[in-house]
């Protein structure tokens, strides 16, 4: 009875044992996608798929259609694009974003969300070894032709703008098909 017993117990550890490995192969599989804007956002999905789904980014959508640069951003990049959230547009000054989505002004709405977009797909990493390679301070080429300032502030990355305002990236490595999103608390001005 007592060698049945042990046999008995044996299986009981190797069950446990094997539900215990199932139950952590499971929830590493089981990878959380990050959640922007109450959203969660899909590395399979590209910037512009993504992007309509954070209830943080509508100023920076609505502002993105009207300049026309919805079929861009979901073209092929790959792109990095430091995403301003609804608060960072509320900093701007009152009818700011008003007087920027008339038709009229649609060239200087092109330039400044262009200068929010660098080509290429940089994650916090790649930013941060550019920031040490740079001594401090890395410059990023827009797609608008202008230049970001990337630094770092503690472990935080900040930008700075072409007219010497800063913005903190506030959620960065936001992967999606075609680049990345990095949220940022300040929209970027360029001169």
């Amino acid at each position: 009875m007592g060698k049945g017993k042990t046999e008995m117990n044996k299986r009981l550890v190797l069950s446990i044992a094997g539900a215990a490995a199932l139950a952590t192969s499971l929830a590493l599989a089981a990878k959380v996608n990050p959640i922007v804007g109450g959203k969660e956002m899909f590395p399979t999905k590209n910037i512009i798929e993504n992007a309509v789904n954070s209830a943080d980014h509508t100023t920076l959508v609505a502002a993105v259609k009207a300049a026309g640069l919805v079929d861009t951003l979901e073209g092929p990049g790959p792109f990095t694009v430091f995403a301003p959230v609804n608060a960072a547009f509320d900093k701007l000054p009152a009818g700011t974003v008003d007087n920027l989505l008339k038709p009229e002004n649609k060239p200087t709405l092109v330039k400044i969300l262009t200068y929010h977009v660098v080509a290429g797909r940089l994650s916090a990493a790649d930013i941060a070894k550019q920031i040490k390679a740079g001594k401090g301070k890395a410059a990023l080429k827009t797609v608008s032709g202008g230049t970001l300032w990337a630094m770092m502030d503690g472990k935080s990355i900040v930008l700075k703008d072409e007219k010497g305002g800063m913005s903190k990236i506030t959620q960065s490595d936001v992967f999606q098909s075609n680049g990345v999103i990095d949220v940022v608390d300040s929209v970027l001005l360029p001169n």
